[in-house]
């Protein structure tokens, strides 16, 4: 039971953290502005750890390594402390790909969310500023869907093909996982 409490403050701290590393990368690469309430949340909640990690990792091209790197490091630390309260069982040496599985994880769950965002909101209001962050931040996900599902009766099925697709992936990666690490 402790390790189940310990599991689940672990997930929500480092996919709140990891996640808006995250968050931070995909901002960089579609150009969005910090320059709004999210983009100082994503700062306050990053620099800690992007700012010293940018000074051993520069970008490469319009590739913010740093904010992936520091995602990668939160998941790892979540998981050898996982491993430690587990009482060290288990090959230490799968802690890495386990990570990176986790990392994969957490970018299908937050991809997720921010497609039904879009979908809700492209009904509900359509003319927010939500929207338009959501849909720049989807766009580059939904766009190679777009190109092979045409829209039936004005309506885009392309969100439901990605969520289709990273529901799927979700379930390989979650069997991966579960495998590696007992």
């Amino acid at each position: 039971m402790v390790y189940q409490m310990v599991s689940m403050v672990l997930e929500v701290v480092a996919g709140l953290i990891a996640g808006t590393c995250l968050l931070r990368f995909l901002m960089q690469r579609q150009r969005i502005s910090f320059h709004q309430p999210l983009g100082q949340f994503v700062f306050a909640v990053t620099d800690w750890l992007l700012l010293p990690l940018r000074r051993a990792i520069p970008p490469w091209s319009a590739w913010d390594l740093s904010s992936l790197v520091g995602a990668f490091l939160i998941k790892l630390v979540q998981y050898v402390l996982l491993w430690l309260v587990a009482g060290g069982q288990g090959a230490w040496v799968l802690l890495p790909l386990v990570s990176l599985v986790g990392l994969a994880q957490l970018v299908i769950s937050a991809l997720s969310a921010l497609v039904l965002v879009l979908a809700v909101m492209s009904w509900v209001n359509p003319g927010s500023p939500i929207y338009a962050l959501t849909s720049r931040l989807c766009e580059p996900f939904l766009r190679p869907f777009q190109r092979v599902i045409p829209s039936v009766g004005g309506v885009d099925l392309s969100p439901l093909a990605l969520l289709l697709v990273l529901q799927i992936l979700g379930m390989l990666l979650s069997g991966l996982q579960m495998n590696w690490m007992h």
